[in-house]
C-alpha cells in the first residue's frame, strides 16, 4: 500500500505539474494563441501545423479540442476547419510525450528554481505567468522521475504477472483501461508518461504497452465530448468527429499491433522508446490518413448534430427590422417598443438583484450579468437602427423623439451596467464573506430597492405616454428617493454607533448599495426631464 501511495502521488504531481504548464501558457499567451488558431482555420493544412503548434505549448489536446470547439460553436470557424486543427493537436500530443522521456532529470530542479523566480521576482504578469509554466513544467518531470522510482518494488508483486497474461492475451482490454484512465485522469499525455515509465522497468511488455497507448488516444478524445456535452450542436461537432477519426484508427491499429511491433523495434530496440515511437506513427498515419476527408466527416457530424431551431433571444431585437426601409413614424414607433423591451429587462435586472441580497444564490449572480449582456445588445441594435432612420426626411418632432429615445435607452444600459458591475459585485462579496445584514438595515434595503423598481415602472410609462402629471411625480420621485437614503444611512450610522457587530461588518457595503440605487434612481428622473423642460416646469439652472 506504501508503494500504491507513493506511485499515485507521483502521478498527481505529475498532472498537476501538466497543469500548471497549461494554465500559465494560457494566461500569457491565451489571446495570441486564440487569434492564431481563428486565423489558421482557413486552410486544412494551415490548420492541422497551428493545432499541433498550440498543442505543443498547451501540452494538451483536450484544451486545443475545447478551443477549437468554442470557435466553431460561435461560427469563428468551420467544423472541418476545427477538425484539422484536431488531427495536428493530437500528433503535437504524442511530440510532448518524446520532449518528457529524455533523460534530463537534473533540469527539473533548475526549472523549478527559475520559475519561481520569474513568478515572485518580477512584476509583469506575462513573466509570472510564464514563470508558472516553467515551474509546472519541473513538477511534471520530477513527477516523472518520482514514478519511475516507485514503480520499481511493483514488479515483484505476485499478482502483476497474471493480470499482465490476462491482458496481453486480450489487447483490447489494454485499450479499455488505457481509455479509462484517461478519461479519469483528464490527460492522456500522462497517462502515455506512465505507461512508458512502466514499460522502461520492463513491468509491462511491449504489445501490452502498444494497447495501452491506443487507450489513451482513444480516451483523448472522450474527454472533450464529456466537456461540451452541455453546449450547442456546433460545439459538439468537433470532439464528434475527433472521436470518429480516434475510433476508426484505434480499431484498425489493434489488430495490427503484432504486425507492427518489429518494425517499430528496427527503429529503437528500448521498450519504452518503441512505445513514444508508435504512440507518434499512430498519430502521423492518421492525420495523412484523415487530413483529406475532413469535409466528409464534418457532413457526418452535422447529420448526427443538426442545428437547433432558433430560441428566442431576448437580446435580439423583435420589431425593428435591419433595413433603413421603414417610415419615419413607423420606425419611432417600432424603436419604442424595443426600447419598452429593454426598461423589461432592466426591471428583470433589478428584481433579480434584489433576490441575490436576499438569498445569497451565486448562480443568480451569472444571470444578472447575461441580463446586462442582452440590454447591451439591444441598445447597441436601437442605437444603429435609429442613426439610419434619422438620415431619411423628418419634422423637428420626429429628431426630437429620435434624440429622446436614444436617451432614454443609454440611461437604461447605464442603469444595466451599475446592476451589473457595481451591485452585483457588492452581493459578490457578502456571499463570498458571508455577510448579514441587520434585520433594520435588511428592511431598508428592501424598501428602497422596491420603490427604485416601481420608479421604474414609472419611467417607462411616463417615457411612453408623455404625460405631464406622471412626469412631475417622477420628477418628485428624485427627491423623495434622496430624502428616503439620507434617512437610512443616518439610521446605518446611528446603529454604528450603538455597537451593532452586524451594522460593523457590513457598513461599506451597505452604505455602497445605498450610493448605487440612488444612482439608478437619478438615471430614471432624467427621462422626465425633456417632457418638463417643454411645458416650462424647469429653470434653466438650480442655481441663485
Amino acid at each position: 500500500m506504501i508503494f500504491l501511495l507513493h506511485l499515485f502521488g507521483a502521478a498527481a504531481l505529475l498532472l498537476w505539474g501538466l497543469r500548471m504548464v497549461r494554465t500559465g501558457i494560457l494566461r500569457a499567451y491565451g489571446a495570441q494563441l486564440r487569434q492564431s488558431l481563428s486565423r489558421a482555420t482557413g486552410n486544412r493544412f494551415s490548420a492541422f501545423l497551428s493545432g499541433l503548434g498550440i498543442t505543443c505549448l498547451l501540452q494538451s489536446s483536450s484544451a486545443t479540442a475545447l478551443l477549437s470547439a468554442s470557435f466553431a460553436s460561435r461560427k469563428l470557424v468551420t467544423t472541418a476547419g476545427a477538425l484539422a486543427v484536431m488531427l495536428g493537436a493530437d500528433l503535437g500530443t504524442s511530440l510532448v510525450a518524446q520532449a518528457y522521456s529524455l533523460k534530463v532529470d537534473w533540469i527539473s530542479p533548475l526549472l523549478i528554481i527559475a520559475g519561481w523566480v520569474m513568478f515572485n521576482k518580477f512584476e509583469d504578469s506575462k513573466v509570472r505567468d510564464l514563470g508558472r509554466a516553467i515551474v509546472g513544467l519541473g513538477i511534471a518531470l520530477l513527477g516523472l522521475h518520482l514514478i519511475t522510482l516507485a514503480a520499481e518494488p511493483i514488479r515483484d508483486a505476485p499478482l502483476l504477472p497474471l493480470a499482465l497474461r490476462v491482458m496481453s492475451d486480450a489487447p483490447v482490454f489494454g485499450v479499455i483501461i488505457g481509455a479509462v484512465l484517461t478519461v479519469l485522469s483528464t490527460s492522456s499525455l500522462a497517462v502515455v508518461l506512465l505507461v512508458v515509465s512502466f514499460m522502461a522497468q520492463n513491468m509491462v511488455p511491449i504489445d501490452l504497452g502498444f494497447a495501452l497507448v491506443l487507450g489513451a488516444n482513444l480516451g483523448s478524445a472522450v474527454m472533450p465530448i464529456l466537456a461540451t456535452s452541455g453546449e450547442p450542436p456546433e460545439a459538439r461537432r468537433v470532439p464528434v468527429g475527433n472521436l470518429v477519426f480516434r475510433a476508426i484508427g484505434v480499431a484498425v491499429a489493434v489488430p495490427l499491433i503484432g504486425l507492427v511491433q518489429p518494425y517499430v523495434a528496427m527503429i529503437e530496440s528500448d521498450p519504452a522508446r518503441q512505445a513514444l515511437n508508435f504512440h507518434v506513427a499512430f498519430n502521423l498515419v492518421l492525420a495523412l490518413a484523415f487530413i483529406g476527408f475532413i469535409g466528409p466527416v464534418a457532413r457526418l457530424t452535422a447529420r448526427l448534430l443538426p442545428d437547433q431551431p432558433a430560441s428566442d433571444d431576448p437580446g435580439k431585437p423583435r420589431y425593428i427590422s435591419q433595413e433603413p426601409g421603414d417610415q419615419p413614424i413607423v420606425a419611432l414607433a417600432n424603436a419604442g417598443r424595443e426600447a419598452l423591451r429593454m426598461g423589461d429587462l432592466v426591471g428583470q435586472m433589478l428584481r433579480q438583484s434584489l433576490d441575490v441580497f436576499r438569498t445569497d444564490d451565486r448562480r443568480m449572480l451569472k444571470q444578472v450579468s447575461d441580463l446586462d449582456t442582452q440590454v447591451d445588445r439591444l441598445n447597441e441594435a436601437i442605437k444603429l437602427y435609429l442613426t439610419r432612420v434619422s438620415r431619411e426626411l423628418m419634422d423637428p418632432a420626429d429628431q426630437k423623439r429620435v434624440v429622446d429615445l436614444i436617451t432614454f435607452i443609454t440611461n437604461l444600459e447605464h442603469i444595466g451596467d451599475i446592476v451589473d458591475k457595481n451591485l452585483m459585485e457588492l452581493a459578490a462579496k457578502k456571499v463570498k464573506y458571508q455577510l448579514k445584514f441587520s434585520p433594520e438595515g435588511n428592511r431598508e434595503l428592501n424598501d428602497i430597492h422596491e420603490r427604485l423598481t416601481h420608479n421604474l415602472e414609472l419611467a417607462m410609462n411616463v417615457f411612453m405616454s408623455g404625460d405631464l402629471k406622471l412626469a412631475r411625480q417622477l420628477f418628485a420621485e428624485k427627491q423623495i428617493f434622496r430624502e428616503m437614503e439620507r434617512i437610512a444611512a443616518e439610521n446605518h450610522l446611528a446603529r454604528l454607533r450603538s455597537g451593532r457587530i452586524d451594522s460593523m461588518q457590513t457598513s461599506s457595503l451597505h452604505l455602497d448599495i445605498l450610493r448605487d440605487l440612488k444612482r439608478i434612481n437619478s438615471h430614471l428622473a432624467i427621462v422626465a426631464q425633456p417632457i418638463l423642460e417643454a411645458a416650462g416646469e424647469l429653470s434653466p439652472t438650480r442655481l441663485k
